[in-house]
């Protein structure tokens, strides 16, 4: 019988630890930064320290009790829209497993299975957040730059660049602390048949090439900043300039109104 699955970004992060203590019922495997259940109904869940959770089996209606649930464990809630669907369909007439666009060919599914295929999911779903997040950023400097060769000149004050170098960071640091989520599962390391799911679904969703994507956008972003920083600082600089030419100018004229 074919399974669906459904991952969503809830969130920027979950408090895995408490969800865990508070959710009673008995994990099937986990740590403090993911935990898997297997629940009644073959019904199955993960959850991602990252935000993501991961959807096996469950109807809209349940889906939408964990969601809701599942809120008073998250910080920075996301407001996008961003799940991703996919398929997995048991043929015990398969001696190996054959990864499709949007379907998964198994001989049979159990739970590590289940696991290295919602885990990719997952992953796939946290770097769609991930490119929201840096499109909007070269969105907001490809304005500045048109400005800066429209009119020769940013009108962005020091506070408002301030407040957008600290939101470039905040993605930056917000990715590298989630770098992880590329690394291989342990439980692929001892078994190859494991080991060539992951790299084949790694494959299908295209997980390397978007993070390298990813970090290509960012390092454009803050060449970016560094360019608009470079233009303000030479804005401060004329300003202080001028300030100074004109006090003292204005303590010459004292001088000659004095004398």
């Amino acid at each position: 019988m074919e399974m669906r699955i459904e991952a969503v970004q809830i969130a920027e992060a979950f408090n895995i630890r408490k969800f865990r203590t508070e959710f009673r019922t008995d994990a099937f495997s986990g740590s403090t930064t993911e935990v898997f259940y297997a629940l009644e109904n073959n019904r199955f869940l993960y959850l991602f320290d990252y935000g993501v959770v991961v959807f096996a089996n469950y109807d809209a209606v349940a889906k939408s009790e964990f969601i809701n649930f599942v809120k008073n464990y998250a910080s920075n809630p996301v407001r996008l829209n961003l799940s991703e669907e996919y398929r997995i369909e048991p043929d015990n007439t398969l001696l190996k497993t054959i990864v499709k666009n949007d379907l998964v060919l198994v001989p049979k599914i159990d739970s590590d299975t289940l696991r290295i295929i919602m885990l990719n999911t997952a992953q796939s779903v946290a770097l769609d957040y991930y490119e929201a997040l840096t499109n909007d950023l070269i969105a907001s400097s490809k304005n500045f730059i048109l400005e800066l060769e429209n009119k020769g000149k940013l009108s962005i004050s020091k506070k408002e660049l301030l407040k957008y170098i600290g939101k470039v960071l905040n993605v930056k640091n917000s990715i590298i602390d989630n770098l992880y989520i590329l690394d291989d599962p342990n439980l692929v390391w001892d078994n190859e048949e494991l080991n060539m799911l992951n790299k084949n679904l790694k494959a299908n969703f295209d997980i390397n090439p978007r993070f390298k994507d990813l970090d290509y956008r960012l390092q454009i972003v803050e060449d970016n900043l560094t360019l608009f920083t470079d233009v303000l600082s030479v804005k401060e600089s004329a300003r202080l300039e001028w300030i100074i030419i004109i006090l003292i100018a204005f303590e010459i004229a004292l001088t000659l109104f004095s004398h």
